[in-house]
């Protein structure tokens, strides 16, 4: 039978949130109703309240391109058979969340009622060209729930990234859920669903960092955060953050940076080269995103370095730059999407760091919220006063 509870949608545009009643239906065949314990506010439901994730160009979510399949045949699972991510408000918000398993629908086997998750966007299919090749962590199919969570006049609620966890409960699909600990700080777990896990990930996943490597860190924000105690956590030797915010070079040396540089006060090519013996870093992570700060990551690289793209530019963004420069220059240039996680291992991996006290993931908590504070989480982020603002539920 369905239920009501409360969740937080953006209705419209660039206007204030809303906490509302919202109706979470019985789940079906591979869903799962979550009820959530604690769900980070990050940028990217800033980024839906503000109109910006769209149809006009590629999604995250793994698909290469956006649109709505007009018919199917049977047994098809995919996520967008009926226009699932779409540019359609009202948003239910909400995505970086831990919790627990309430009720599953038939054929659920990856979690049981009663399991402490951490809820994903990536939800491997298996079947894809990516998954087929052994890089699920690339996966171009990945699964959301069929049915529609809804307002209580019937309209239908889209949610942020497949999730919409700024509610008392969500439905998902059972593989956007990952079970860990449960004695993990729900408020602290909840993070690796996203920003955090882009981060850490961008760092050992894509960048490969290694013991004694040095690296760069371009904006310190939760991404670039994550990515500097990612590379503290494999041993790199140097760690240089940068950013034009000394608030947030402060948090830096707390994720373990060994040297920061102001943007506005220094060339952050000059000072990283000048810091790494006129070489320049092994690896370079643009945690930003923007045509000038890759620029930067590009040129402050060693010869034989590693630049990767973190920080998601908008559509607009344009790069021009000399061939030559590319030719010249040998290494590898990466994006990284989900820090090119694979939640089911790297999920429990890094609560079991945490936990132990390797990883300091509570450190990115800065403020633990009710729901109906999102809209005030969202002007505190917007103006750098917190990594992450915390709804405990």
């Amino acid at each position: 039978m369905s239920q009501t509870v409360r969740g937080v949608i953006s209705r419209k545009k660039g206007e204030p949130v809303e906490l509302v009643d919202i109706v979470i239906p019985d789940p079906g065949p591979g869903e799962v109703v979550v009820d959530i314990i604690a769900c980070g506010v990050c940028h990217t439901d800033l980024t839906y309240r503000e109109g910006g994730i769209n149809d006009e160009y590629p999604f995250l979510l793994g698909h290469e391109a956006a649109g709505t399949v007009e018919a199917i045949g049977d047994d098809v699972t995919n996520t967008y058979r009926e226009g699932g991510i779409n540019d359609e408000y009202p948003f239910l918000l909400g995505h970086e969340a831990a919790g627990t398993v309430e009720a599953i629908g038939d054929d659920v086997t990856n979690v049981a009622i009663g399991d402490f998750v951490i809820l994903n966007w990536r939800a491997v299919c298996g079947q894809c060209r990516a998954c087929k090749r052994g890089r699920p962590h690339l996966c171009f199919d990945t699964h959301n729930a069929t049915q529609k969570m809804t307002l209580t006049d019937g309209t239908e609620l889209t949610p942020a990234l497949g999730i919409g966890a700024f509610a008392d409960k969500t439905l998902v699909h059972q593989g956007q859920c990952t079970k860990v600990d449960s004695n993990a700080d729900p408020a602290v777990a909840g993070l690796l669903g996203c920003g955090v896990m882009a981060g850490i990930g961008a760092a050992i996943n894509t960048g490969n960092v290694s013991r004694d490597d040095t690296v760069a860190v371009i904006g310190c924000g939760g991404v670039g955060d994550a990515a500097i105690a990612g590379a503290a956590l494999v041993g790199a030797k140097r760690i240089i953050a940068v950013d034009t915010d000394t608030t947030k070079l402060d948090w830096a040396r707390d994720f373990g940076a060994t040297h920061t540089i102001n943007a506005r006060e220094l060339d952050p090519i000059e000072t990283i080269q000048d810091l790494t013996d006129g070489f320049g870093a092994d690896v370079v992570i643009d945690a930003v995103g923007r045509p000038e700060t890759w620029k930067q990551a590009f040129y402050a690289r060693d010869l034989a370095g590693t630049v990767v793209l973190v920080g998601v530019p908008t559509p607009d963004m344009t790069l021009e730059m000399p061939l030559v420069d590319f030719f010249s220059r040998g290494g590898s240039l990466k994006s990284s999407w989900y820090g090119d996680c694979l939640p089911e291992r790297d999920f429990p991996t890094l609560v079991d760091l945490y936990q132990q006290g390797r990883l300091p993931l509570d450190k990115f908590v800065t403020e633990r919220i009710t729901l109906d504070h999102v809209e005030d989480a969202f002007h505190k982020m917007h103006a750098g006063e917190v990594l992450r603002s915390v709804v405990v539920l």
